[in-house]
């Protein structure tokens, strides 16, 4: 390998280590305003605005993807399940598959996309226009006032759009399911009801709230650390949103193994898709 080559793949490591140190001490400074006493009612209300921002706007595409996931799973599985005689369990088999694994991911990166790219979109434009340094010399810190916010709003709000997206997943699989293809709606529900247990359904609410943090960590961290002009903040929206991706991709590896070895050490068997 040329000499040039290793230097360039050294300094590209040197950076990459560099880089998610500066991440750690972000998210330290982050934590550390959580446990300092943030929660007061100047504070609070700064919550409010950003629920609009992130919950409120981001309702019509989770339910649009949510519903058409539920349907599209149900159109692409019919005929494998009729063939053996099993289409009265298909219920079973969506609800799991959308409340476990699906439902959470999906919702989780249409957040990424819409959220992640709007919150990196805005703080990096605070920062090529010196409006983070404005805050700090009036002595308001900007990761206090603009962050944790942010942050806070979407870890308590992805899992409830995860909810969200999962009823109308498993509502878009009714509708092929009972509607189109004629499934018995008794049975159907019957089998939907019994196929899924109240730990999958934990397991992808506790999932969403880890998603809802690395999205916001990660898409305010590239905001503040944008490079100048357009193209700086242009290239920090597409940096957050595909680590943002890849974040939300390792923690469901990493949650679904923990999941699975603490239901073994619960229930003595592992869980259906685990």
């Amino acid at each position: 390998m040329p000499v040039g080559a290793i230097e360039d793949l050294g300094r590209k490591v040197t950076n990459a280590v560099a880089d998610f140190g500066d991440f750690s001490v972000f998210c330290g400074r982050v934590f550390g305003f959580l446990f300092r006493g943030w929660f007061r009612w100047k504070n609070i209300r700064l919550l409010f605005p950003q629920f609009y921002e992130i919950g409120v706007k981001s309702v019509p595409v989770v339910m649009i993807v949510g519903a058409f996931i539920g349907m599209v799973m149900t159109v692409e599985t019919y005929a494998q399940f009729k063939s053996i005689g099993q289409e009265a369990r298909l219920g079973s088999v969506i609800a799991l598959s959308v409340v476990k694994q699906i439902g959470p991911v999906m919702a989780a990166m249409m957040l990424g996309g819409r959220v992640g790219g709007a919150l990196t979109a805005e703080l990096g434009t605070m920062n090529v226009t010196e409006q983070l340094d404005a805050l700090r010399v009036m002595g308001s810190d900007p990761i206090s006032y603009l962050v944790v916010p942010r942050f806070l709003a979407c870890v308590l709000l992805t899992p409830l759009l995860t909810v969200y997206s999962d009823m109308l997943g498993i509502g878009g699989g009714w509708l092929i399911g009972v509607v189109t293809d004629h499934i018995p709606n008794g049975i159907y529900w019957e089998n939907t009801v019994n196929g899924v247990e109240i730990w999958q359904v934990m397991e992808g609410i506790l999932k969403s709230v880890l998603f809802g943090g690395a999205i916001g960590l990660v898409s305010c961290y590239k905001g503040f650390t944008c490079g100048s002009g357009a193209s700086g903040v242009g290239r920090a929206c597409t940096e957050a949103f595909v680590q943002a991706f890849l974040a939300i991709i390792v923690i469901n590896f990493v949650f679904a193994q923990v999941a699975r070895e603490i239901y073994v050490a619960l229930y003595g068997t592992a869980s259906v898709f685990g």
